[in-house]
């Protein structure tokens, strides 16, 4: 498509906003894991923003401690 509207600037610039992918500002796809990119079971508190699988590998590294 893009490759029809080279000759013509005007008409491609208003397709190209009217195409582009939204920004969210609330929902579930706002937040995604930092690691791997996951939008599902985010840890969010402390600001760690990663997902829990992420966090369960990494916890030692971030300074938890696991208490029996």
């Amino acid at each position: 498509m893009l490759r029809q509207l080279k000759t013509k600037p005007d008409i491609a610039k208003k397709f190209l906003k009217h195409n582009a992918p939204k920004l969210r500002s609330h929902g579930k796809n706002k937040k995604h894991c930092k690691l791997c990119g996951t939008t599902r079971g985010m840890i969010s508190s402390y600001a760690l923003n990663i997902c829990r699988r992420c966090f369960r590998d990494n916890a030692k590294n971030l300074g938890f401690k696991k208490y029996s």
